[in-house]
This record gives structure tokens, C-alpha cells and sequence, in this order.
């Protein structure tokens, strides 16, 4: 395991001496974990949505186009 070290404020020290009944490594670590979890869940997402983008680009192609066609048909029925 890789060790850092964090500068805090003399005033947050003082604090984190004084709630000693908290394991402030083990809580930062944590901390730590579940960001860079959460980092990868969204790198994740932002993948799937590069690999998905032709897709979602030709679904709405297609919707307008139905759309387009659908109001010129109306129009040539004279309802629009």
C-alpha cells in the first residue's frame, strides 16, 4: 500500500485531535475510495455513451425525418 501525506489547517488539527475516537486515515482513505469509484463509474458512462452516440445520432435522424414526412403528408391533406 502507497502512503501519502495531506497538509490541513492548524484549525482542522486541532479539530481532528480533539474527535481522536475517529481513525482519520481509515476515514480519509475510504473517502478517497469511493471518489475514485465514483471517477471511474462516470468515465464508464461517458464510454458507453461515446460508443452509443451513432446510435442515439440515427434515432433522432429518424424521428425527424418520420416527423418531417408526417407533416408534409398532413399538409397535403390540408390539416395543417
Amino acid at each position: 500500500m502507497v502512503s501519502i501525506t495531506l497538509s490541513v489547517p492548524d484549525a482542522v488539527r486541532e479539530l481532528m485531535h480533539k474527535h481522536d475516537e475517529i481513525n482519520w486515515s481509515g476515514f480519509v482513505r475510504k473517502a478517497i475510495e469511493r471518489k475514485a469509484q465514483e471517477l471511474e463509474s462516470i468515465e464508464e458512462l461517458r464510454t458507453k455513451i461515446r460508443e452509443e452516440k451513432s446510435l442515439i445520432e440515427w434515432t433522432v435522424q429518424t424521428q425527424r425525418a418520420g416527423r418531417a414526412g408526417r407533416a408534409k403528408a398532413l399538409r397535403n391533406k390540408g390539416l395543417l
